[in-house]
């Protein structure tokens, strides 16, 4: 898997892992990635290593945060987080430059970051 740095779209959803498969973060070409409906507990901190990544869809798995180097993702447009038990977000969220949609519906464990408000000022969609 890790040998497809062309590959531009990849759907792993629904597959019952546990861990983040190592191998995508190594797909340097991937625009969008859907790992939705899995059991997964944390993301690891070379997923930062996606710097042409769009979407991310991380919905329905069991994170209770994010890895830092998210904020590595400066192309990324859209988090979709729904479902996920959040304890936190890292403060790297706010920093991205082009997100345009922060989907948390259906997150009932995370407080609004302070930060919040100005991802909505700058005219991201924020779905609480």
């Amino acid at each position: 898997m890790a040998r497809l740095k062309r590959l531009r779209y990849l759907n792993v959803s629904e597959n019952q892992f546990t861990t983040f498969p190592e191998a995508i973060c190594a797909m340097s070409g991937l625009a969008e990635l859907r790992v939705t409906d899995n059991l997964m507990e944390e993301l690891p901190e070379t997923i930062g290593q996606l710097t042409s990544l769009r979407e991310l869809h991380l919905r329905n798995n069991r994170l209770t945060s994010l890895a830092e180097t998210i904020g590595k993702l400066r192309e990324l447009r859209l988090i979709d987080l729904r479902g996920n038990p959040l304890g936190s977000l890292p403060d790297a969220v706010a920093e991205l430059p082009r997100l345009e949609k922060l989907d948390l519906r259906w997150v009932t464990t995370l407080a609004p970051p302070v930060w919040m408000g100005n991802l909505e000022e700058r005219g991201c969609l924020v779905y609480w």
